[in-house]
């Protein structure tokens, strides 16, 4: 009985691991607003971030790595790349949403212009999205292929995913079948790890919004 229950637990497939992780803090100019397509640089804070973020993953298995295109990831990659020797995947449909009308607009001034509360972001941006700016529906349907692809080119392997906040959001919504405004209740700090493990039956966060650099600079 023991020989055949170990035969059945070895059959089981290993999970995949999504290591979702958020680029560093931005430059002060573009803190607190609607960044979206704005591809802005990391400030310096961002990059020690990134140094420390590079570090905490050295010591970690990583198959493959996929990344945004966009400065402020590129940027917060580059220390993983150089300190783990690993190439990367740029993915275009991993870039930030498109805030349209919200680009460059703080919370307050997105509130008063647009008339909806800052916690209702998400549900704007779900349906039907900034004006002249990208709705749920589209976003989704950009993001989810490049999930579908890294999930069936590393299948049982740990991948690292550099994007955006937004990004994030999207990506979780979808591994755990829930409505974007639902993710509202995650945060996702600058140079965040999030980590999914992809099961046969279920996907389990096993790490939620994990600051490896908050000790070391605050």
């Amino acid at each position: 009985m023991a020989a055949k229950k170990r035969r059945i637990l070895s059959a089981t497939p290993p999970a995949t691991r999504l290591l979702l992780i958020r680029h560093g803090e931005v430059e002060a100019r573009y803190q607190g607003i609607f960044g979206g397509r704005i591809d802005m640089n990391l400030s310096p804070r961002g990059k020690r971030q990134a140094k420390i973020l590079a570090d905490y993953l050295r010591e970690k298995t990583i198959d493959a790595i996929y990344a945004s295109p966009m400065k402020r990831v590129q940027q917060t990659l580059a220390p993983t790349l150089k300190r783990n020797r690993l190439r990367q995947t740029v993915l275009p449909g991993l870039r930030e949403v498109d805030f349209g009308d919200w680009t460059g607009l703080n919370w307050e001034a997105v509130r008063d212009k647009f008339n909806f509360a800052v916690h209702e972001w998400l549900d704007q941006i779900e349906k039907p999205g900034a004006p002249n700016g990208e709705s749920g529906e589209h976003f989704r349907a950009r993001v989810e292929p490049c999930l579908r692809e890294i999930i069936e080119n590393h299948r049982g392997q740990n991948v690292a995913i550099f994007c955006h906040g937004g990004v994030i959001r999207m990506l979780l919504a979808i591994l755990i079948d829930l409505p974007l405004p639902k993710t509202n209740a995650f945060e996702v700090e600058y140079a965040s790890i999030t980590q999914v493990a992809l099961h046969p039956h279920m996907a389990e966060i096993e790490l939620l919004n994990f600051t490896p650099w908050r000790d070391l600079i605050g």
